[in-house]
């Protein structure tokens, strides 16, 4: 179980190039580490929920979503393998449902063991720190371009910042595949569904995307340089 569990959180950004030192450390954070496999549409947390646990994704995907007035649910963003989420990294998933797209393996440790654990260890605990910005500073940034760009600059780089947890791309290594409607994404960027959806065509025409039900794929090659088109345009 400790070298399955040791496995599991090689894997996570956090605790990559570790020292031997660290290494070692590892192994006692492992030791009180416990992993979860879960089928598709498993529901792994809702708003009301108040767990005391760092959570990391080793494999598979998960998305997160509210529930709006109509009592309908709105896709928000995904999570996928190396991620991290809980207590203490509850920027994007605080009050929030966030359920299982397909078999999904999660590695858990209680928030009081990390604590302890990072308090030893003050260099990972400076790139945990790192890692809570990166976050914060990717949130903020995506705020300001949906707020200061264009619709179709926004749609852009809203479907590029959702492409990346999802990791996957097809055998030409140029689409991503995004589980997500119009609706959603009208929700997500505080726009008339009417508008974003001749948005969507526009893309479409041009080669950028295709969309499907419930569903857009994004050809990232050409979507990045529609963006800097438009950026050496201003």
């Amino acid at each position: 179980m400790r070298d399955t569990n040791i496995r599991c959180l090689n894997d996570i950004r956090l605790f990559e190039r570790l020292s031997a030192d660290e290494l070692g450390s590892l192994e006692q954070l492992a030791s009180l580490t416990h992993s979860l496999t879960l089928p598709s549409s498993s529901t792994i947390q809702s708003p009301e929920q108040n767990r005391q646990e760092l959570h990391f994704i080793k494999q598979g995907k998960v998305r997160l979503y509210k529930i709006n007035s109509g009592g309908n649910p709105y896709t928000i963003g995904f999570l996928g393998p190396g991620d991290v989420f809980g207590d203490l990294y509850s920027i994007q998933t605080r009050d929030v449902y966030m359920e299982t797209m397909e078999e999904t393996m999660i590695c858990s440790v209680p928030k009081e063991s990390f604590e302890n654990f990072l308090s030893t260890q003050p260099k990972l605990a400076i790139k945990f720190l790192k890692l809570l910005s990166s976050k914060i500073q990717e949130r903020d940034e995506l705020l300001e371009q949906l707020i200061l760009n264009s619709l179709r600059e926004q749609v852009l780089h809203l479907l590029l910042t959702l492409s990346k947890p999802l990791g996957e791309e097809d055998a030409n290594g140029t689409h991503v595949h995004i589980p997500i409607s119009h609706q959603e994404l009208s929700n997500m960027i505080g726009a008339a569904r009417e508008c974003v959806t001749l948005t969507l065509r526009e893309l479409a025409r041009d080669g950028i995307l295709t969309t499907g039900r419930k569903s857009i794929a994004i050809q990232l090659d050409k979507a990045l340089a529609s963006l800097s088109a438009s950026t050496e345009n201003e």
